[in-house]
């Protein structure tokens, strides 16, 4: 049986979150200018930095 494609509702399960047609939310700071998306990804690394430094490893201390 051949898949002649997808239906209306499977379709919307595979776009984007977000409208991604849009202009682009920058914040400026000076001559730095970084992208809204940007700035998240860098926050969320610097937490799961943050994270990997003060969480004990697995298995405790003997």
């Amino acid at each position: 049986m051949p898949i002649t494609g997808l239906l209306l509702s499977d379709s919307r399960a595979l776009s984007a979150p977000v409208d991604l047609n849009g202009t682009g939310h920058y914040v400026h700071w000076g001559v730095i200018q970084l992208s809204v998306a940007n700035l998240v990804i860098i926050g969320v690394m610097v937490v799961v930095f943050v994270a990997a430094l003060l969480l004990p490893f697995p298995g405790g201390r003997k």
